[in-house]
């Protein structure tokens, strides 16, 4: 018989995590709403709190449902434990407060998603620590920061949403030299395309709001990696209470088992749509990690087994074109989100860095044209000819 841990991820989708938790027969994992659990005998209860023996004390620290969510994670990005979250950036935020104090070093790129940036160059320089913003792609000015001293290298690959590309590997080597800790944003990849551990990552944070879910009804944030390491991460977490509840979590559950079928579906569609874009006389860059054109293209055929289903585009007309074109798109959400089965559009400027003034986006290498595509699960074919008649609305000068 074929061992659980021999069989690919698309099986481990639909079956990691779940075995310990089904009750009576069932063959889903129920939603434990209980806030308390309940325990007769007062020694047990006291082993079961200090975490001698398994089991659950208060909803706040642990839940059978969350739990089997978290296995779940762990099992598809090959990590040793998983602790998760009300959110993508309640985990952000919790792993960074976990090992950072006065006077420590992070080093990370200008990149990473606004809400995360906001955090090294707003929230964290309060607290004495000092951040250093990096050019994504220039590996040699990361490495030489990383040398001078460095408590978390902190990265984000591909990012959003401009789907930039980090050589994670090489970073870590550089960061273990000075004893650093590694952090990768896996949100954009997915455990299905990129297994940050797998290059040295010491620990791998998604928003499984994203493409984990897949269904745009559920927050969650997840964090994985060394069990020493999320075991402090956890206690951090279940003491300032950013728990995940147990209802959001049977329906990432639930979302998960069809995330190989989503993301294949959705990395095929990206491609060809990208493709497209680059050819279209209104556009001035297409921005995907498949494409021969992107600078770190390389890297990415390296690290990732596919590309993603994320993809972003800059138009000539600047914002005067996005508002032309957006509001002509019939099969894509204008919202800020992304990863779900539906298509989702929407400019920096209301999405991924809605938090920075133009300035700040300016410097960060985002202008104001520029357009992030979610691509759904919809026919490629119906998307491309959506965008084809969006994009007719689009004045271009000659």
């Amino acid at each position: 018989m074929t061992k659980f841990n021999e069989v690919t991820n698309a099986t481990k989708t639909v079956w990691a995590g779940e075995k310990d938790y089904l009750v009576h027969g069932a063959t889903q994992v129920p939603v434990v709403h209980s806030v308390s659990f309940g325990y007769d005998d007062i020694d047990e209860w006291f082993e079961v709190a200090i975490g001698n023996k398994e089991g659950h004390i208060y909803g706040r620290n642990t839940n059978p449902t969350v739990q089997s969510f978290e296995d779940k994670v762990k099992i598809l990005e090959g990590a040793e434990s998983a602790t998760s979250f009300s959110t993508g950036m309640a985990a952000i935020s919790n792993s960074l407060a976990t090992f950072l104090k006065p006077g420590d070093r992070v080093v990370t790129i200008k990149d990473t998603y606004g809400g995360t940036n906001k955090i090294f160059s707003e929230f964290l320089p309060r607290l004495n620590i000092d951040v250093v913003l990096c050019e994504t792609a220039n590996h040699e000015e990361m490495e030489k920061e990383v040398a001078k001293g460095c408590d978390i290298l902190y990265l984000e690959s591909p990012t959003n949403p401009t789907v930039k590309i980090t050589d994670i590997k090489r970073m870590a080597t550089a960061a273990k030299k000075v004893g650093a800790l590694v952090f990768v944003d896996n949100t954009f990849a997915t455990p299905m395309n990129q297994n940050p551990l797998s290059l040295g990552a010491d620990l791998v944070i998604h928003s499984a709001t994203k493409f984990l879910g897949g269904h745009a009804d559920a927050l969650g944030g997840v964090v994985c990696g060394k069990e020493d390491l999320v075991e402090k991460i956890y206690h951090y977490r279940e003491i300032n209470g950013a728990t995940l509840d147990p209802m959001a979590a049977y329906l990432l559950l639930r979302g998960m088992k069809t995330l190989d079928l989503r993301n294949e579906r959705q990395c095929a569609s990206a491609m060809k749509i990208a493709n497209y874009l680059k050819q279209h006389e209104a556009v001035e860059d297409v921005f995907y990690p498949g494409l021969e054109t992107h600078p770190n293209h390389e890297i990415a055929k390296k690290q990732m087994k596919n590309f993603g289903g994320m993809l972003s585009f800059s138009l000539k007309e600047g914002l005067d074109g996005v508002r032309e074109f957006l509001p002509r798109l019939q099969y894509a959400n204008r919202a800020a989100n992304l990863g779900s089965v539906e298509t989702v559009v929407g400019p920096a400027r209301t999405t991924s860095h809605v938090e920075c003034t133009p300035e700040e986006r300016k410097a960060l290498g985002i202008p104001e044209g520029l357009v992030r595509y979610s691509v759904g699960i919809e026919d490629v074919n119906d998307l491309i000819t959506d965008l084809e008649h969006a994009l007719s609305y689009v004045p271009v000068k000659n």
